[in-house]
């Protein structure tokens, strides 16, 4: 039997990596995106990802894995900007970063372990196609409650969609065989 938790440590871990890289290149950066605008740069790794597997062809020398990465760390992104408020200026450290990347991560992850139990692993019968309509359908759902201010009715807020998307996109990270030493 698989051990989900185990193979989401290891698609996070490969996400934790390539978010700490970056934090090195070009620091906190994404501080001064507002939730909107992290939605809109999500919609565009699920839209290239959900392009590839229509078209079956890339022009860009990159596969949709680094996509799905991106989904998981602007989630997290989308998760900090949501707690924080977006700033003017980077206001935070590497450091700082990655403790806030590791505390909605966990959040995410318990989140998932909560579902997985109630949905007895229907992920694993499920298409990556699916991932990323799932995600796209999130992405909807999100614009049209960032359309109200950030209130909804009766449904979800952001930060839970942005944990469903994260989730999707490590469960399509695992069923792609992403291994913690980047295999």
């Amino acid at each position: 039997m698989k051990d989900t938790r185990k193979e989401f440590e290891e698609a996070i871990a490969v996400c934790r990596d390539v978010f700490a890289g970056k934090l090195k290149d070009y620091g906190a950066s994404w501080r001064i995106m507002r939730p909107a605008s992290v939605t809109d740069q999500i919609y565009i790794k699920a839209s290239r990802i959900r392009s590839l597997e229509v078209k079956g062809v890339a022009m860009v020398d990159e596969g949709a894995v680094p996509e799905w990465i991106a989904i998981v760390n602007y989630g997290v992104i989308g998760l900090i900007q949501l707690e924080r408020g977006f700033a003017d200026e980077v206001d935070l450290s590497a450091e700082e970063s990655l403790v806030l990347y590791d505390r909605h991560i966990a959040t995410a992850t318990e989140l998932m372990l909560a579902k997985n139990h109630d949905y007895g692993e229907a992920w694993r019968m499920m298409r990556t196609s699916s991932f990323t309509d799932i995600i796209l359908m999130k992405i909807n759902r999100t614009k049209e409650i960032e359309g109200r201010g950030g209130r909804a009715e009766v449904s979800e807020g952001v930060d839970a969609n942005y944990m469903d998307m994260i989730n999707y996109a490590l469960f399509g990270l695992i069923k792609l065989g992403i291994k913690c030493d980047g295999e």
